[in-house]
């Protein structure tokens, strides 16, 4: 049974979402009941956190052992004691696997309150502890020291500063206020550093709050994944056309062993600056970071040779890793999504202007990887669909590691066609009984792992290559 309210949508998205999951083709292959039944799954497993915490090990820096060693003494430092494993994964040698214990169901709520934003809440069922800026509401007499119960403000409807909040919100657990109600609230209070120290989480996740910076990045493991179908080569080059926060363009710059030349583009300056902190704190030096809009990165002209940013010239890049702008559908956990029908759906023509830049950047012979972190036939399979008759450059290619499940039916795309596409699909994760501390250390290695590759978040992968005829 679920623990939190299934996610929920504006009426028209969930609407279009009905739609996509009970389209014809998809009806026709499984039935009625059970796409239906796929699908209620799904929503339930969007509001939840992924099972697993997932780290990538900066093997530049570090082996795998020595990194995995210094976790679990950590863990064991965080969690009092309680002996959580730490899992390599078998098919992704830089990934560390720590399974997550909960819901926890019997912890006993507290009088005092803070209501935090929906944003912080997720993070917070990630395993972070809850830090001032995201705190929109105490009790009245909150002091340094006290006990308090932490709720999310789902719904983004409860006024800052507010003394008691009765709208829809959803208990994350109980922790120990670092400051005041008057520290938060006054205007020369503090803005930033801890607010809320949490020792009960309804999900007990560790914190990675400067714990091994510089050998460890947080990350999805799909976004993982994504890198190594990619399968960068040392001295090639290789373009990350929306780059930010870097986590893939510093994995790249890692299967590479530094060498070779990755450039990575965003078109937000401040998410510039954190590729190149990440890579900075990475020790990683082929990494070019550059404020630039994907969709204009073509040169319409020859350039000087010595320009090294973009506009780039056509056949210019060994691989590209596309991973676009979405809809963002397949983030967890998320319990009450927020976008337009009209915002969901601006989302593919964004999504071709950069593929098509992407094929004309891709030298002949180069490979190109497609991802998204969303749920949707519009953009996933039907780009696909879209870029297979656009481009007869372009041909799927089979990925490996292969991990997630196969496309989904509903573009058009032939059995063989949807077998070569890879669509982490959290539905297909075993139902909400969670993991508590016994059942962990009743549960074998391999099937830890294939629970970890199954209940992540929703994401979508797909790989092309450029023929060399023109």
């Amino acid at each position: 049974m679920s623990f939190f309210p299934k996610i929920s949508f504006q009426h028209e998205v969930e609407e279009y979402l009905t739609k996509v999951f009970r389209n014809n083709e998809l009806i026709t292959a499984l039935g009625t009941q059970e796409a239906e039944s796929k699908y209620q799954s799904l929503l339930s497993h969007l509001s939840h956190p992924p099972g697993f915490t997932t780290v990538r090990v900066n093997t530049h820096l570090a082996s795998v052992k020595h990194v995995k060693k210094m976790l679990f003494e950590e863990i064991q430092k965080q969690f009092k004691g309680l002996c959580v494993p730490v899992l390599e994964h078998p098919k992704l040698q830089d990934v560390l696997l720590i399974p997550v214990i909960g819901p926890r169901r019997d912890l006993k709520k507290h009088s005092s309150e803070v209501i935090v934003g929906a944003h912080c809440g997720y993070a917070v069922l990630r395993g972070a502890h809850v830090y001032v800026p995201g705190i929109i509401s105490t009790s009245r007499f909150m002091k340094a020291g006290d006990l308090v119960s932490v709720y999310s403000d789902i719904e983004g409807k409860c006024k800052r500063g507010a003394k008691e909040f009765e709208g829809v919100k959803v208990f994350l657990g109980n922790g120990i206020s670092e400051v005041s109600r008057s520290e938060i609230f006054s205007s020369s209070g503090p803005l930033n550093g801890m607010g809320i120290r949490m020792i009960e989480p309804v999900y007990l996740s560790p914190s990675f709050d400067n714990v091994l910076p510089g050998h460890l990045f947080l990350q999805n493991l799909p976004s993982v994944v994504v890198s190594h179908i990619l399968n960068p080569q040392p001295g090639e080059r290789i373009l990350d056309m929306c780059a930010a926060p870097g986590g893939k363009t510093t994995h790249l710059a890692t299967l590479m062993h530094d060498q070779g030349e990755v450039i990575a583009m965003d078109k937000i300056a401040n998410k510039v600056k954190k590729i190149k902190q990440n890579a900075e704190l990475l020790q990683l030096n082929c990494i070019k970071a550059f404020c630039y809009d994907g969709t204009k990165a073509l040169s319409a002209e020859k350039r000087e040779d010595e320009q090294e940013g973009p506009p780039f010239l056509p056949e210019s890049f060994d691989r590209i890793l596309l991973d676009a702008p979405c809809s963002g559908m397949g983030q967890r956990p998320n319990m009450a999504y927020s976008l337009t029908l009209k915002e969901v759906t601006s989302y593919q023509p964004l999504q071709r202007k950069l593929f098509t830049v992407a094929v004309k950047l891709l030298k002949p012979g180069g490979v190109l990887a497609y991802s998204t972190c969303t749920i949707t036939l519009s953009e996933n399979e039907e780009q696909v669909a879209w870029a297979l008759k656009t481009f007869p450059c372009l041909q799927l290619q089979p990925q490996e590691p292969h991990i997630g499940g196969e496309g989904m039916r509903g573009a058009g795309l032939s059995l063989d066609q949807l077998k070569l596409l890879q669509r982490f699909d959290p539905s297909s994760a075993v139902t909400f009984q969670g993991m508590d501390i016994n059942s962990l250390q009743d549960s074998r290695e391999d099937d830890l792992i294939s629970l970890a590759n199954k209940d992540c978040i929703g994401f979508f992968i797909a790989k092309f290559i450029k023929s060399n005829s023109k």
